[in-house]
């Protein structure tokens, strides 16, 4: 029985594919390992409370200790990273918490996995999962390929390229086997509410104001979450070792106009004039360092693993709103910080 222990398995992409992982492969002893911070909810799993091939770890990636001993009890014979800090805005107010989780943590990680195994690399992965804003900037022209030069603009961006160097850099230096992912933007469910998609329709519902970056013409290239976690399970299983693969999803959007999309899609749900949720854009103060453009070439992982998105943009922006519509009590237990104390009283350290 393969153990795979998965990082960030509570938050967003990483609750994806924590379950289909174990849904998917009742052969498989799946671990999630998850700090459960603010962005951290177990509640996005209760799914899986009886699966008999799963089991939750609470405990925090940057504990050298804590790290090394799981892995010397579990034995896990891969490892799916996702953990990590995430929001360009909190790096921006907050570096010194991005290096220590994103740098120290994966290196950690990569550490207790090479001093587990001792060069018995046989069926033996580290995946990594990283973001598009490694690469930087794009102009009006272009895409990313997996042979872009890194040239990282937030904190944030800085501290997923310096992991991603560290995990090949264990790859050259002590053959452990690797591979990495770079995705583009992330929306669906289960998205917690401080990213674009999902703070704007809690906004919307609430009739609060939709604030918006400069003149709203920054392009983003968006994936549906299901569609990534589909694509992060063919790249653990049919993926060449120490390769990279980009994961995007062939829709770029301006960033005004996806939340004119959104706007009118959401006044059709509520049974809202059409125009209302439009009147709540506002534009704000740009943010420093702020990307022009991201888009991925997908050409390599569709060519040599034959995945390609299942929706588009359109399509996936109304499952994901039908989702926050239809799960009020989840959004409102995000959003209120309650689910935080309920940890608290399960896990007392």
């Amino acid at each position: 029985m393969m153990r795979i222990l998965i990082t960030g398995g509570a938050g967003f992409i990483g609750s994806h594919v924590v379950r289909l992982f174990v849904n998917k492969y009742p052969n498989y002893q799946i671990f999630n390992l998850d700090a459960l911070t603010y962005a951290g909810n177990l509640e996005n799993l209760n799914d899986l409370n009886s699966s008999k091939n799963y089991t939750f770890i609470k405990g925090d990636i940057t504990d050298e200790g804590f790290i090394n001993s799981i892995f010397q009890q579990h034995q896990f014979d891969a490892v799916i990273h996702l953990a990590a800090e995430s929001h360009v805005d909190r790096s921006i107010t907050d570096p010194l918490a991005f290096a220590k989780t994103n740098i120290m943590g994966t290196m950690i990680l990569l550490n207790a996995f090479k001093n587990l195994w001792k060069n018995n690399w046989d069926s033996k992965l580290f995946y990594h999962v990283s973001t598009d804003e490694v690469y930087g900037t794009l102009g009006k022209s272009g895409f990313f390929i997996e042979s872009t030069p890194y040239d990282p603009n937030s904190p944030y961006s800085a501290s997923k390229a310096s992991s991603d160097h560290f995990v090949r850099a264990y790859g050259e230096t002590y053959g452990l086997p690797y591979v990495i992912s770079n995705c583009s933007n992330n929306y669906g469910p289960n998205q917690f509410p401080e990213k674009l998609i999902p703070l704007f329709i809690n906004n919307i519902i609430q009739n609060k104001s939709l604030p918006v970056y400069g003149d709203g013409n920054y392009t983003r290239d968006w994936l549906y979450v299901i569609d990534h976690a589909i694509a992060i399970d063919l790249v653990f299983h049919k993926g060449k070792n120490n390769e990279t693969y980009n994961i995007g999803g062939f829709n770029e959007w301006k960033n005004l106009e996806l939340v004119k999309l959104l706007c009118q899609k959401m006044d059709d749900k509520l049974g809202r004039a059409a125009g209302t949720s439009e009147k709540l854009i506002t534009f704000i103060k740009d943010r420093p360092g702020h990307d022009l453009r991201y888009a991925i070439d997908a050409t390599k992982i569709n060519k040599d693993l034959g995945w390609s998105p299942s929706v588009t943009f359109e399509q996936g922006l109304s499952k994901t709103i039908d989702w926050y519509l239809n799960n009020t009590d989840w959004l409102n237990n995000v959003t209120s910080g309650e689910y935080l104390k309920y940890y608290k009283n399960m896990y007392l350290n």
